[in-house]
């Protein structure tokens, strides 16, 4: 099995293809892990479309309930996955690549842009959480769906698991960053748009705004948008590779 440990981290990973190197983060929140790729939810799965040009690595993300497993703190919040993403990249000697990311990798991705900018050539965020108006009162359900999956964790205990999500989900717009931030970040991006409560149009669209360097792709989850946005991305992600 493909791991690497830090400390009493363990992350599982995979990689598919070669050339240029893309870091991909799949969709379904907390629970990301590769196999999710594969599903429909997941309208371009990076592990596919991608290898034949790019060498594509893939992870399972902390207790997301597949292969990668790590204590859960207090204190834990969008720099731990930071913490892990960049210690992979360490792990396979990579200094510089592409970031794909599908929902809560949106996420993950302005959390790596702001972390270490220089190590990341683009990056392309499909259909990103985000939040429109205020917070709902305690935890959300697939918050807390994440949580009933947990196991031999005596340490999440609910005052843990509140503060946990306060981190993550507080903070609100994309979470992981503000709007001052994403207005001053100069890696190319290219967005394409969410349509639904969790992945806001909204979102996705000010997101773009407000990105210097950006492109915009408001639908592309069937069809002829779907093909077209293939196209799009490769041809994006072959421009910056450099």
């Amino acid at each position: 099995m493909p791991t690497f440990r830090q400390g009493d981290v363990t992350i599982y990973y995979e990689e598919f293809g070669r050339g240029f190197p893309i870091l991909t983060f799949a969709p379904a929140g907390l629970q990301s892990t590769i196999e999710v790729w594969s599903r429909p939810a997941a309208p371009i799965n990076p592990t596919t479309e991608l290898a034949a040009r790019f060498r594509v690595i893939a992870l399972d993300q902390r207790n997301a309930g597949g292969r990668s497993h790590a204590p859960i703190t207090a204190r834990d919040g969008w720099h731990t996955y930071t913490g892990d993403h960049l210690a992979l990249l360490d792990h396979l000697r990579i200094e510089r690549c592409h970031l794909y990311g599908q929902c809560i990798g949106g996420s993950f991705i302005m959390s790596m842009l702001k972390a270490p900018p220089q190590r990341i050539a683009s990056a392309v965020l499909a259909q990103p959480i985000g939040r429109v108006g205020a917070m709902a009162p305690g935890r959300s359900a697939r918050f807390n769906a994440w949580a009933e999956t947990l196991k031999d964790h005596p340490e999440a205990t609910p005052q843990v698991l509140d503060a946990f999500h306060q981190n993550l989900y507080g903070p609100g717009f994309v979470y992981s960053v503000d709007r001052a931030f994403v207005s001053t970040v100069q890696t190319p991006c290219l967005v394409l748009a969410g349509n639904d409560e969790a992945h806001p149009f909204p979102i996705s669209e000010e997101v773009a705004k407000l990105l210097p360097t950006c492109e915009f792709i408001p639908e592309w989850k069937q069809g002829a948008p779907l093909a077209a946005a293939k196209v799009r991305i490769k041809e994006f992600l072959v421009k910056h590779s450099r």
